[in-house]
């Protein structure tokens, strides 16, 4: 894809990395464009079935550049600025669309648009002493990117309120039982934690991404009732047991 940002195929794994951990792996408007790229590959990739998105170094992600977030200050109206800072935005929420499985395997921290990037992820594999912080108001800047309802949909209210609004940091290991991750293991353990969550929708790649499209329109947001739930999923689980009817 790029220097800062780099796309591997591993038995139907696709693993994405951030490659600036001079800057904690912040996101540039370039880095960002080399994402959004690595999602369509993957889309149009049907053997994929599974996507690990990590930091290369000890941080996952420190949110966005801190020249882009200074130039776009000088004139945030300009339209250099508004197209840089969309691109940004762009980029996790096109990670957060894609057609396979997604986790985040998240060492040192993720913080403002990591977080994120984080968040827009269907599962994240988290550092017991990784921190996870909002970042945005301490610094006197206005949450960004639905930074408030990813945080929300994750793991409700309170943390949501706590982490943006009052500047909480949370531990990996807090994460966990805040819903805001799934595990929390040693730090030399996420990466290879997150292949093998991965390893399982990565044996069935058409099976993971139907079974991925249907359990994000089912939880929303918004959420569908129960009733509207069942009939979204008939169509793909009838398929699947035709299918296995078929291979005998």
């Amino acid at each position: 894809m790029s220097e800062q940002l780099t796309l591997e195929r591993r038995d139907g794994i696709a693993v994405v990395t951030l490659r600036a951990p001079e800057r904690r792996n912040a996101l540039t408007p370039a880095m960002a464009e080399a994402m959004v790229e690595a999602c369509e590959t993957i889309d149009g990739d049907p053997g994929i079935g599974a996507v690990v998105v990590r930091g290369e170094g000890p941080y996952f992600c420190a949110g966005g550049d801190r020249a882009t977030l200074a130039a776009a200050g000088e004139d945030p109206a300009a339209p250099a600025a508004y197209r840089d800072m969309g691109t940004i935005y762009r980029a996790f929420a096109r990670m957060g669309t894609l057609e396979p499985p997604t986790i985040a395997a998240i060492r040192g921290g993720a913080l403002g648009a990591g977080l994120n990037l984080a968040l827009a992820t269907d599962l994240r594999v988290v550092a017991a002493d990784a921190k996870l912080l909002s970042g945005f108001l301490p610094i006197g800047l206005h949450p960004g990117g639905g930074h408030g309802l990813l945080l929300s949909r994750a793991a409700g209210r309170e943390t949501a309120n706590a982490m943006q609004l009052f500047g909480a940091t949370v531990t990996g290991a807090q994460a966990v039982e805040l819903g805001l991750a799934w595990t929390a293991v040693p730090a030399d353990r996420v990466d290879a934690t997150a292949l093998e969550l991965a390893a399982v929708p990565a044996s069935d790649p058409e099976l993971a991404r139907r079974t991925a499209r249907s359990m994000r329109a089912s939880t929303g947001p918004p959420a569908l009732p129960w009733a509207a739930a069942l009939e979204l999923e008939r169509a793909s689980q009838m398929w699947s047991l035709r299918r296995r009817n078929l291979a005998g």
